[in-house]
């Protein structure tokens, strides 16, 4: 069995919101959405996969020194989606005042950790979001961190999202056709947003999108290991259309067998 470990894509709603004075207001209402179940219900409908789908906050909040290295050693594939660069930078520890001046903090510095481990043989997925990549306003940050080195494309430098009220739609390279014969975009629904990102020369583009020929699927082999990207969505809203797909689940289980081979 493959075992995946799979950041990102849960939100918390906060409200309605009412304000009933000038002075005060109520969010009346809390509700947790895991939008990764997709994801993780695609790639179990084969039994070969296990998923391990963890929040944003649970991997910011939860993890100690030395529980990260034990995660790369454990799984076969570590997945990222619409996650920001902070995530892996910062430690609840470093806001703690308590500790302030009693201890020096320091903390495992998670990129590193990830890039030696790609380097090494690991393999991941990166996948898009409003958060990943340069993201919007620049808040993914990956560029600008060592994510770079294993990342298959260069991130810009100003916000990436390409929005579509239309869709775009994928092709696969023949360059892909070759490397994932699996993989099948027949009656693949309209994508409404991706992140743009330049290809690397020494990266494969396994799809495009048809509009703007920007890469949809990049894969790259990092020394031992292999990283691939998918620019847009796994789940709402770029993927809203994506996620009821009767290829949904086949187009994700290719995606893991390239990686994983």
């Amino acid at each position: 069995m493959k075992k995946v470990y799979y950041v990102g894509d849960w939100a918390i709603l906060t409200g309605p919101v009412f304000a009933e004075t000038p002075f005060h207001h109520s969010p009346k209402g809390l509700e947790i959405f895991n939008y990764g179940v997709w994801l993780k219900e695609a790639l179990e409908k084969d039994p070969e996969y296990h998923v391990n789908s963890v929040s944003a906050w649970d991997f910011y909040n939860n993890l100690g020194p030395g529980d990260y290295e034990q995660i790369l050693i454990d799984y076969d594939l570590i997945i990222f989606s619409d996650v920001d660069a902070k995530l892996f930078q910062l430690s609840p520890k470093f806001f703690d005042r308590s500790k302030f001046g009693k201890e020096i903090l320091t903390f495992p510095d998670r990129i590193r950790l990830s890039v030696e481990h790609a380097n090494a043989g690991g393999r991941y997925m990166f996948l898009g979001g409003w958060y990943s990549f340069t993201g919007e306003l620049g808040k993914g940050g990956w560029g600008r961190t060592r994510l770079r080195e294993m990342l298959p494309v260069k991130c810009l430098d100003i916000e990436d999202l390409v929005e579509t009220t239309e869709g775009f739609s994928m092709e696969i390279t023949p360059e892909g056709k070759v490397l994932c014969p699996t993989l099948n975009l027949d009656g693949c629904p309209p994508i409404l947003g991706y992140n743009k990102t330049i290809e690397l020369e020494d990266s494969v583009v396994i799809a495009r999108y048809k509009e703007t020929g920007d890469p949809a699927i990049i894969i790259r082999n990092t020394h031992a290991g292999k990283v691939l990207a998918y620019t847009s969505d796994p789940c709402p809203h770029w993927g809203c259309n994506f996620v009821f797909w009767d290829g949904y689940a086949a187009f994700w289980q290719s995606l893991a067998k390239l990686v994983l081979a």
